[in-house]
């Protein structure tokens, strides 16, 4: 069967450019974030969850692969009873099989534990399309959130402008005291919106290979 690592090392290898990437403008990244890392540290958060996630569906096919070579080879000390968790169903219906002193499945029998295989994986997709799909909400989230601090950050500094009072230079200062909050506002709202697209475009590489990897598995 085809060994998963070879897409193992693509997920990494890409991890690693994207860490190099982030690396070389650290600074303007951790300015980004600290416009609101509250908002921003929930989406990496998120984002690190998902990658560990996405790692973990395609490592758990490791042991899945050795306990079918393990069958199909009858290597010594082989039980059925020892089956990773995704192959459990095959394994409880071998040992029927087993102690009626023939191992052979029915068609309708491996189409049914195909079926639930099958299932089973797409479970575990539909996850990691649930985690992109918070990532992006988690960004419109915080762009939305930082438009409103800048329209109420606005209408509190014209409505608090005075023409008629005081001279032009203090009238000047003022306007650019009161200007501090919708640009950190705007911060808000550019910020979370860069994290909350980038992190998608992580996630969404590594199940393109996490996908084929599962099929692959399925497949053969």
């Amino acid at each position: 069967m085809i060994n998963p690592q070879r897409f193992i090392t693509r997920m990494i290898i890409f991890l690693v450019l994207a860490a190099l990437a982030i690396a070389f403008a650290y600074e303007i990244v951790l300015r980004i974030f600290l416009y609101n890392p509250v908002l921003n540290g929930l989406i990496l958060g998120v984002l690190l969850v998902g990658i560990f996630y996405i790692f973990r569906r395609v490592i758990s096919i490791k042991p899945e692969i050795r306990w079918i070579e393990a069958f199909r080879t009858s290597q010594p000390g082989f039980s059925l009873q020892a089956a990773p968790r995704l192959l459990a169903p095959v394994a409880s219906a071998l040992g029927e099989q087993e102690r009626r002193g023939r191992i052979m499945l029915p068609a309708m029998s491996v189409r049914y534990l195909l079926d639930s295989i099958s299932a089973r994986l797409d479970e575990s997709r539909d996850i990691s399309r649930y985690q992109i799909g918070l990532l992006i909400f988690l960004g419109l989230l915080g762009t939305f959130w930082g438009l409103l601090e800048t329209i109420g950050s606005v209408s509190a500094v014209i409505s608090g402008l005075s023409v008629g009072e005081g001279d032009i230079v203090t009238l000047f200062d003022d306007l650019k005291a009161g200007l501090a909050a919708p640009m950190a506002g705007m911060g808000t709202a550019f910020s979370s919106s860069l994290f909350g697209l980038a992190g998608p475009l992580i996630l969404g590489f590594l199940a393109l290979q996490a996908n084929p990897a599962q099929d692959s598995f399925h497949t053969q």
